[in-house]
């Protein structure tokens, strides 16, 4: 899973990310409003944590942006701003929860595992891309109607390219993602799996989905 916190008190935001990654999340950090909406539209969160007073553009600001353009990443806001009028503003704007600071930890983890929890069963059990159906419930992939028989991991691999078509995933989120490890730039365990990946997906077929971003990782779509 993927968090983005959008908070300007760096001890706070280094708090944050510290938990959440002991805690198995990837976590993005940016420390103001406009870059925070920027994130939001170009990348597919899982959560935001967003903080209501930020620089250049406020939280609030930010949150009717990004919903107006239909953006439905969760939104968790994290503010000293506890009055009730400011949650239903919230809450009337968007977000999916309000937490006040100073906050304990273990509640932030609580409420942000039970927003993620709230999409499971929306989540898209069927990708299809070109000739390619991934299953993600039967974790059955065909590509022109033929079985693709692929390890538990290839298939995680691919599924997390796969549901995120365009998207540039770097070595280092694939390798939090994949294999919870924190990428070591000597270690070529993610470009060996893309190969092999690759081997069974696309090298037998003309359209080729699986995309070398040089300098940057891999990304997953049609061309």
């Amino acid at each position: 899973m993927r968090i983005l916190i959008v908070e300007d008190e760096v001890k706070t935001a280094s708090f944050l990310s510290k938990g959440l990654k002991e805690s198995g999340f990837v976590v993005d950090i940016v420390d103001n409003g406009i870059d925070g909406l920027s994130a939001l539209e170009q990348n597919n969160y899982d959560l935001a944590i967003l903080d209501i007073m930020l620089p250049l553009l406020d939280g609030w600001s930010v949150l009717s942006v990004i919903r107006n353009k239909d953006i439905q990443t969760r939104i968790l806001l994290l503010t000293a701003m506890d009055s009730v009028d400011d949650r239903v503003k919230g809450l009337e704007l968007g977000a999916d929860d309000y937490l006040v600071k100073p906050f304990a930890f273990s509640e932030l983890l609580a409420r942000i595992r039970t927003l993620l929890r709230r999409g499971t069963a929306t989540e898209i059990q069927k990708i299809h891309c070109a000739d390619l159906e991934i299953d993600a419930i039967k974790h059955r992939v065909t590509r022109n109607n033929i079985r693709i028989d692929l390890t538990p991991k290839e298939f995680q691999l691919l599924l997390l390219l796969a549901r995120r078509p365009g998207e540039v995933f770097s070595r280092t989120v694939i390798a939090e993602q994949v294999w919870d490890m924190n990428f070591d730039s000597d270690t070529n365990v993610v470009d060996v799996a893309i190969r092999r990946l690759r081997n069974k997906v696309d090298d037998p077929f003309e359209h080729k989905l699986i995309h070398t971003i040089r300098g940057v990782g891999y990304a997953f779509e049609q061309k």
